[in-house]
Formats: C-alpha cells, sequence, structure tokens
C-alpha cells in the first residue's frame, strides 16, 4: 500500500482561468501593435510624397533669423556667396575666401577627413569603400569637373548629389570651401607640367633628380 497517495489537484478559480487567457491574448497580438522601434514617423533623410519636393526635412522659411549664429562664419563681403555658393544666381566660380597656403592646408585636412573614403587622396574614386563594393563617384579629372565651377563642389557638399548625401550639417561653409579649393588643386596637380612651375621650383625639380 503507497503511503503518499497521489494528492487531488485543486480546480482553478473560473477569474484565474479568465485572467490567464487574457494575457495569453495579449501576448499574442503585443508584437503588432507595441513596436516602439518602427514608428510611424519620418526617419533623417526619409523621402515624403506628401510634399512637393520629395524631403521630410523641412528649409526654413523666408526671413528666419537665428537668435545665437553657432556656425562662427568668417567676415566677408558676401555672406549669401559664402553660404550658397551661389553669385548672381549661378554657382560662383570663384570662393569667397581668400585661396591661400592656409586655406588649402586646412581644405587638405578636412578632405582626407570626409571625402577620401569615397574619393580617395588623388581623387581618383578609388577610396577604401569603393574598393570594397561601394558605387565609385566620378574622377576629379573628368573633363566636365574639370570645368565645373568652384561654386559646384560647395553646391554638392551642401545639398548632396546621387549617392553622396548632404555634408552642411557636418561640414561648415568655411570648410566647405576650402574643401572645393584643395579639390581645384587636386584637379590641377593631375596635370601639372614642370614649366608650369616657378623658376625656383623647377630647380629644385632637377636637383632632385640628379
Amino acid at each position: 500500500m503507497n503511503p503518499n497517495p497521489p494528492r487531488a489537484r485543486a480546480k482553478p478559480a473560473p477569474g484565474r482561468l479568465a485572467a490567464a487567457a487574457a494575457a495569453a491574448a495579449l501576448l499574442a497580438v503585443a508584437p503588432g501593435c507595441t513596436d516602439m522601434y518602427d514608428q510611424a514617423k519620418y526617419e533623417t533623410y526619409e523621402a515624403s510624397a506628401f510634399f512637393p519636393d520629395g524631403a521630410s526635412a523641412r528649409p526654413l522659411v523666408d526671413g528666419v533669423v537665428a537668435h545665437e549664429d553657432a556656425r562662427d562664419l568668417p567676415p566677408v563681403e558676401d555672406v549669401e556667396l559664402l553660404t550658397t555658393g551661389m553669385k548672381d544666381g549661378e554657382l560662383s566660380k570663384a570662393s569667397p575666401l581668400p585661396v591661400d597656403a592656409n586655406l588649402l592646408a586646412r581644405g587638405r585636412q578636412r578632405y582626407n577627413v570626409f571625402c577620401t573614403p569615397c574619393h580617395g587622396f588623388l581623387g581618383d574614386a578609388r577610396g577604401v569603400v569603393v574598393q570594397r563594393g561601394f558605387s565609385p563617384p566620378p574622377h576629379y579629372t573628368d573633363p566636365r569637373l574639370v570645368e565645373a565651377p568652384l561654386g559646384h563642389f560647395f553646391e554638392v557638399m551642401t545639398n548632396g548629389h546621387g549617392a553622396m548625401y548632404s555634408f552642411a550639417a557636418r561640414i561648415p561653409p568655411q570648410d566647405r570651401w576650402a574643401i572645393a579649393s584643395y579639390i581645384r588643386a587636386l584637379q590641377l596637380s593631375q596635370g601639372a607640367k614642370p614649366a608650369d612651375l616657378p623658376l625656383e621650383d623647377q630647380q629644385k625639380l632637377e636637383g632632385a633628380g640628379k
């Protein structure tokens, strides 16, 4: 005879059964209605069919004046040119900043940080991400880009083009002009001839070759 006979299990109360059933039903539908990651909102740079320009990010209305300008813009005669790249309604052929050794050095440093992953150090579209399969950008020695006004490069950095997104939030206007000026220097360097250099530099090259 079994000294420990099985005990009869008590039946759960009807209220508990109903609560358990309701909890199970709630868990079944919860993933569909409580997805906090995929919310009904626009992501950064997401397209929108609601606005005529197809962009969800909206530009500031005309006449907006910033309470404080955190861009620390340099003093120039034409602020509109500095911030838009436009002169008399067209892309500017010249920089609003004096193009000197300091500007080119700054442009080179910023170019190496932001542009080389795609465009490469020589502007030959052989950046590291391109070597790993990303679509290559055009070469800076492409005749179309050699003939393009300087403001074209500023405008592309500002608004983006093709697979390239806007860098306006990452690079202030004065650095965009510095990069554009350095790009022009890269273009000139690819087709430079010794005869194009000052006599002093030509003599240095001749001495280095001996």
